[in-house]
């Protein structure tokens, strides 16, 4: 027992430890107060912002109910404005009888107005055939001109057709003979062939270009057997050959006379000849493009003349354009153009019938008119 007994002084030691072990809970529930007033602050803070925050937003909202106030006072004023603006302008109309009599005058006026587009009209398009047929008068005189003066079938179809047209346009039982007439003009006029008279300008307008490269040959003497008597071996023999060298520089004598052998044409008479033969190309070029017969056949003649005259028939360059020329030669220039003086007369004619037709239609319209003063 006495072992087991613990010393005194151990004893008084673990007594101090029990004590402090049962004073441990105090501090702890301090800590909980702390933490809870903790909390509570936090909460108090909270709930101060939020209730700044909503002053805040109710501020915003009233100085935004202010601005919509204004903005509707503005409109107030406004239509309060606009509302004096209507009264000062229905104090200044006229009163009601004013208005009614003012509107029937418009309703009036509206009427007279109606009737004088319609008179307008009439008259507009009365005028209008007559300048329609006018101008089919006009174009059939042009095409007369132009197959007279010109000789050119096509132009002339072409403004025939346009005056048909307008015929056509009118749509008149009375325009029946000239429409006819018009038509016999269309067919003589598409069974014409028209010469093409570009085509042959062109192609002579080739040939003064080929004129340009003409040169004649130099005859050229073989033939000096018949002078070999005349030399013989020696000094006398050499100089006889000298002097005949000299002399043949100036003189040249032929012992066959039957060959056709033309002078050489050199300087300024090839250039003389070159441009006679180029005018009457030239002169060729109006004619065709003018229909003149003669005067292209008269051209094309010289040309001719001027090709066998003067340059070598042997130059393969002057025989080839002696040989144009004279195909071209053989085409035509001219055609037999149809008389237009017939559908002229017929559609005239007509268009005097038309206007003592209207002429007489306006004056019972003028003795049913109202009086009026002359």
């Amino acid at each position: 027992m006495s072992e087991t007994a613990l010393p005194k002084d151990d004893v008084q030691p673990a007594l101090d430890a029990s004590d402090e072990t049962v004073k441990s809970p105090e501090p702890r529930r301090g800590n909980g107060l702390v933490i809870l007033a903790m909390l509570l602050g936090a909460a108090g803070v909270a709930a101060g912002g939020w209730g700044i925050w909503q002053v805040r937003s109710l501020q915003a909202n009233n100085q935004q109910q202010l601005g919509q106030l204004q903005a509707l006072n503005d409109q107030a004023q406004s239509l309060k404005l606009n509302e004096q603006r209507l009264t000062a302008r229905l104090e200044q109309l006229p009163p009601v009888d004013e208005l009614e009599d003012r509107r029937r005058l418009v309703i009036q006026l509206q009427g007279d107005q109606q009737r004088l587009n319609q008179r307008l009209e009439t008259v507009l398009g009365a005028s209008r055939k007559d300048w329609r047929l006018a101008e089919a008068e006009h174009l059939l005189r042009l095409a007369s001109l132009r197959l007279s003066a010109l000789q050119d079938v096509s132009s002339a179809q072409a403004l025939v057709q346009g005056a048909d047209e307008i015929l056509r346009e009118q749509n008149d039982p009375g325009s029946f003979a000239a429409r006819e007439q018009i038509a016999k003009s269309l067919a003589a006029l598409r069974s014409t062939e028209q010469p093409d008279r570009t085509g042959l300008f062109l192609q002579l307008g080739a040939l003064r270009d080929q004129v340009v490269e003409l040169s004649e040959l130099a005859p050229e003497f073989h033939e000096r057997d018949s002078l070999s008597s005349l030399t013989a071996e020696g000094d006398g023999a050499s100089r006889w050959a000298q002097w005949w060298d000299q002399i043949s520089r100036y003189i040249r004598i032929d012992f066959n006379a039957d060959k056709n052998i033309r002078p050489l044409l050199a300087g300024q008479s090839l250039t003389q000849v070159r441009l006679a033969l180029s005018l009457a190309l030239e002169q060729a070029q109006w004619a065709a493009l003018n229909g003149q017969a003669p005067v292209y056949t008269q051209a094309l003649t010289e040309a001719r003349d001027v090709l066998k005259g003067s340059f070598n028939q042997d130059n393969p360059q002057s025989k080839v354009i002696l040989e144009q020329v004279a195909e071209l030669s053989k085409q035509p220039v001219t055609v037999i153009t149809p008389d237009l003086a017939t559908t002229l007369s017929t559609v005239q004619a007509y268009l005097e019938r038309r206007n003592v037709s209207a002429q007489d239609s306006v004056k019972p319209a003028a003795s049913t008119t109202p009086g009026t003063s002359p």
